[in-house]
């Protein structure tokens, strides 16, 4: 799994501005006041060939018992437990303050390794800026400025040193597809695990908590390997008792970066929420195949069955690429169907497209519908490559491609998914401009 980086510290001490700088996003909210961000966020970064997982956390007060505050801190709190590092900021030029001290002494007993990052040390002595925060006893304090990015890309290189690279990272070529179950609570994760498993792998308990960890647990079925990878924290033989099922938000993205095919688990008795979608989304983004389980189909009408297909519709339109399979996880209605599409849908994600096929495509395709004129000149395709797998890029070379526009790129990938049968999975396409040798000329 990508090592997963949590950041704390009190308010306005320029959480947000390292998050955006970490995730070269501007996702976060960024402003010159205290408490602008109020729940948790949740980026990837890269530095070299190196994947990290960022969590930008609200303002953080330990001490705080009701009001806005202790509900920001309960946030953090969660974060934290669900931490691989802890990068602890304070402010530079504010000094070190009581607040600070409070949160140090909260993360002395986090059990997670803590980096502690002097924020806004631009313009200033870093031997004295860092020298006042000795006393928050968290080791050498690391001087950077996230709002101008000096000395961030070798903070992040000391965090990520002891977690291993993609290349010292074990892998299997005959585990087969690595299946990832995700969704909200109590929506039958664990059940439909249990079931595709064979055996009661998976206790949850109506208790809070949460585990830190989403383990992989290989599987047969039907004389094909399988390796599932559980959001609900499942743990070993030994340590079943200690299993509690809670949704998080770390342990989804990761799975989800680490899989091959996502089942995104929906209940039948519960209308689409904004979090079923915000996790298709990820999926969607990070270009997973896909696969929809509609679960407890057999314990509701027809009127509920009709509302919810146009819930469906209305609020999951843009996965029309995936199968939908309505299920019972409990009674085991439903599964063969699901893992033959889990099947297929790997299939279509790792599929080899030939490049003669996807140019006879590309023409045919152009041939029903050309691409519109931009300006004087119209766009010509003359053939097409892939350019990676998991999910398929086709890569388009032609003249005047800078500018088609995003209705004729989901034109071509509905051709293109419709000749190759890809069912299951997104697709993505790249064009490339072939340079006019005589643009600069006079």
């Amino acid at each position: 799994m990508k090592p997963t980086i949590v950041l704390v510290g009190r308010p306005n001490v320029g959480k947000s501005t390292l998050f955006n700088r970490l995730t070269r996003t501007r996702d976060a909210l960024v402003a010159d006041q205290p408490g602008l961000t109020r729940d948790r966020h949740y980026g990837i970064g890269r530095v070299g060939d190196r994947d990290y997982l960022v969590v930008d956390t609200a303002g953080f007060d330990p001490v705080a018992k009701d009001g806005i505050m202790h509900e920001m801190a309960r946030q953090a709190e969660q974060a934290i437990a669900e931490a691989d590092v802890l990068l602890f900021l304070v402010d530079g030029r504010a000094g070190r303050t009581p607040h600070d001290e409070n949160i140090a002494a909260r993360l002395r007993r986090a059990g997670r390794p803590v980096h502690l990052v002097v924020n806004k040390a631009e313009g200033i002595d870093r031997a004295m800026v860092a020298a006042d925060f000795h006393a928050l006893g968290l080791g050498d304090p690391l001087p950077v400025s996230a709002a101008h990015g000096d000395g961030v890309k070798q903070l992040v290189e000391l965090v990520l040193a002891p977690f291993p690279t993609d290349d010292e990272k074990e892998h299997s070529d005959d585990e087969g597809p690595k299946v990832a179950i995700v969704g909200r609570p109590n929506v039958g994760k664990s059940t439909l695990v249990n079931t595709l498993l064979g055996e009661e792998r998976v206790i949850a308990f109506d208790m809070p908590g949460t585990t830190r960890d989403a383990i992989s647990i290989p599987f047969e079925r039907g004389g094909k390997r399988y390796t599932l990878i559980d959001t609900a924290g499942l743990r070993r033989r030994g340590k079943v008792f200690e299993a509690v099922e809670k949704f998080s938000v770390i342990k989804t993205l990761q799975a989800v970066q680490e899989c091959n095919v996502v089942v995104l688990v929906l209940d039948a008795a519960q209308d689409i929420s904004d979090q079923d979608a915000h996790i298709a989304g990820f999926a969607l983004e990070a270009g997973r195949a896909l696969v929809v389980a509609i679960n407890k189909w057999d314990a509701v009408d027809n009127y509920r069955r009709d509302r919810l297909e146009t819930d469906i519709a209305r609020k999951l339109a843009f996965l029309s690429f995936a199968r939908f399979h309505r299920i019972s996880a409990l009674k085991a209605e439903g599964i063969v169907g699901l893992l033959k599409s889990v099947d297929a849908a790997y299939s279509a994600a790792t599929a080899n497209l030939a490049t003669p096929r996807l140019t006879r495509a590309l023409q045919q395709a152009v041939a029903r519908q050309a691409p519109p004129r931009h300006g004087l000149a119209r766009p010509k395709m003359r053939y097409a490559h892939q350019g990676g797998m998991n999910p398929p890029v086709i890569v388009i070379h032609g003249n005047a491609l800078d500018d088609i526009p995003q209705s004729y790129v989901r034109y071509l990938e509905r051709c293109f998914m419709d000749a190759f049968d890809l069912k299951g999975t997104p697709l993505r396409i790249q064009f490339r401009t072939t340079q006019n040798p005589y643009a600069t000329r006079n």
